[in-house]
């Protein structure tokens, strides 16, 4: 099994940075692709950033020009790097990682713990 461990949660206010970082507790035989997601009280959970192995990249409209995913492959390491913050970014950020951790193991989605971003205004 794999383990989706994220850091760098906080507070800060509007205009503001965060880099949000998660570490796999292992390298991956294999993966499709790796993201962040983000839940608000009362809303669904939803896609901020994606990265596939071959370094292609998807982004949700409202981040667009303001959040950067990128991955450490030597590190299992993927990072988001969020500026120019919003209090509407407010939510708990998740970690994802479809992949397989073997050849004959079946390919599986992922997930961290989460982390909590708030950003004042």
């Amino acid at each position: 099994q794999v383990q989706l461990v994220e850091s760098g949660g906080g507070v800060v206010q509007a205009g503001g940075s965060l880099k949000l970082s998660c570490a796999a507790s292992r390298k991956f035989f294999s993966i499709n692709d790796m993201g962040w997601y983000r839940q608000a009280p009362g809303q669904q959970r939803e896609l901020v950033a994606s990265i596939t192995s071959g370094g292609s990249t998807n982004y949700a409209d409202s981040v667009k020009g303001r959040f950067t995913i990128s991955t450490d492959n030597a590190k299992n390491t993927v990072y988001l790097q969020m500026n120019s913050l919003k209090p509407e970014d407010t939510a708990v950020y998740y970690c994802n990682a479809e992949g397989k951790i073997a050849a004959w193991y079946r390919t599986t989605h992922y997930w961290g713990q989460g982390t909590q971003v708030t950003v004042s205004s």
